[in-house]
């Protein structure tokens, strides 16, 4: 009881506005998979075509478990946290819950999920240790505790469009740029006005492009944070006591990405460009997206390939995340040892290889090593740079404060409508106030 009353008050004092969030919360799709007796109700936030992969699997689970039924509810991601937070304090969650690892810190510290490390080998259980990178596999981790089951990496790269490229007399092979400079030369090329002129030209009409060069409007907050850290700046200090965004690293990375806009012309305002819209009616010649976009892009008629992330910065770095199974705290007997099978099952080195049809890297390195480099080219670029030189976000309880109080600052510097160190010491202020009330 102690731990729900704890957790209600957190709630309350998190979440202020969870209460309207559940109120609009768009009609979960929800899918009854199998006739099992044994039922597991399964909440994610895989509303993209990931959802219709991850269907898929469990419609096979459930063929091979077939004393086991799952209802899944596929919820968008801000919903979900919301209606889960709601579901603990109402001691009503569902059995198993897909989230990202940057949430496993503040549902460890409520309480009301389960330490998984006795399914892990070094615990006595059956998931691998060591078949996953280090970095995440210290995602599942919240002080010193095993609370998630890896099913992914998944994080941001680019699209190309070939077509794009080869018109502009460019080799889409060629290797790509590795300073601001030689991004926004390429970038220039690729930016059209209905004449045919590009951003070099003194004809160059930005009131009338038909082809954009890149959109900074696609995920603003992932794409400052990897520019921050490939100029050496951090979120949060070392020590994790100070935000540290308007450092002079935060502000050179936020100025490039303003000057796309405004003073190379390159990209639109972040506000009323679609960029997935835009990608797909080739009016787009890259798109800063994720792993998540491969299956759409499949569908497009449009001649693309993946590539890594920009580099503006002296070092290269890239955001990833990690899609994490966890558990309920309450969750025990039948119901328990059936999603233990569940998790087993997807853990499975040949359904990993399944899950990267999705887009996504698998969380196992035996599987992201038998990746057929025909059919899955975007998981072995982005993955491996994900390896090489990707980012977690920050670990804390308050990850998706801090984050909703940097979003609007940077949106606002991206349509012009506030300076870049206004943005960054106002988001500081405001993100420093919340990081002292978790401490």
């Amino acid at each position: 009881m102690k731990k729900v009353l704890t957790f209600a008050i957190l709630l309350t004092l998190l979440l202020p506005l969870s209460v309207t969030a559940q109120d609009a919360e768009p009609t979960p799709d929800v899918a009854m998979l199998g006739e099992g007796e044994l039922n597991i109700s399964y909440w994610n936030g895989l509303s993209g075509s990931d959802g219709v992969t991850m269907n898929e699997m469990l419609a096979d689970f459930v063929v091979d478990n077939p004393d086991i039924s799952v209802t899944s509810e596929i919820i968008p991601w801000n919903t979900l946290y919301a209606k889960l937070q709601a579901a603990f304090v109402a001691g009503n969650p569902p059995d198993l819950i897909l989230m990202h690892a940057s949430e496993v810190p503040q549902y460890a510290s409520y309480g009301v999920v389960k330490d998984l490390g006795y399914l892990y080998e070094s615990g006595g259980g059956w998931f691998p240790d060591e078949d996953v990178s280090a970095i995440t596999y210290a995602g599942m981790q919240w002080e010193g505790t095993i609370y998630g089951i890896p099913l992914d990496n998944h994080g941001r790269g680019l699209w190309i469009n070939i077509d794009h490229f080869e018109a502009a007399g460019l080799d889409p092979n060629m290797d790509q740029p590795t300073t601001f400079e030689g991004w926004v030369e390429l970038f220039q090329q690729l930016t059209l006005d209905a004449d045919g002129n590009n951003p070099t030209s003194d004809d160059f009409n930005v009131d009338n492009v038909v082809q954009w060069a890149y959109g900074v409007g696609n995920w603003p907050l992932a794409d400052f944070l990897t520019l921050l850290i490939q100029h050496g700046g951090s979120m949060v200090s070392e020590d994790g006591s100070t935000i540290t965004i308007n450092s002079e690293a935060g502000i050179r990375a936020l100025s490039q990405y303003q000057d796309l806009v405004y003073e190379y012309q390159v990209s639109p305002p972040a506000a009323g460009f679609d960029t997935w819209g835009a990608f797909a009616a080739g009016q787009l010649a890259v798109i800063p997206t994720g792993t998540w976009f491969r299956n759409f892009a499949s569908t497009l008629d449009v001649n693309g390939q993946a590539w890594t992330t920009v580099q503006f910065g002296e070092q290269p770095s890239t955001w990833f995340g990690i899609h994490t199974f966890l558990i309920p705290d309450s969750l025990e007997g039948d119901k328990l040892a059936a999603v233990e099978r569940l998790l087993q099952w997807m853990s499975d080195s040949e359904n990993q290889v399944y899950w990267a049809g999705s887009g996504q890297v698998p969380a196992l390195l035996s599987a992201q090593a038998v990746l057929d480099p025909e059919n899955y080219p975007s998981n072995i670029v982005m993955g491996q740079s994900f390896t090489d030189y990707g980012f977690l976000d920050f670990k804390s309880t308050v990850t998706q404060e801090l984050y909703a109080a940097l979003d609007p600052e940077l949106d606002a510097v991206l349509n012009g409508l506030k300076s870049v160190e206004d943005a960054l010491n106002d988001g500081a202020e405001r993100m420093q106030a919340i990081l002292d009330r978790a401490e």
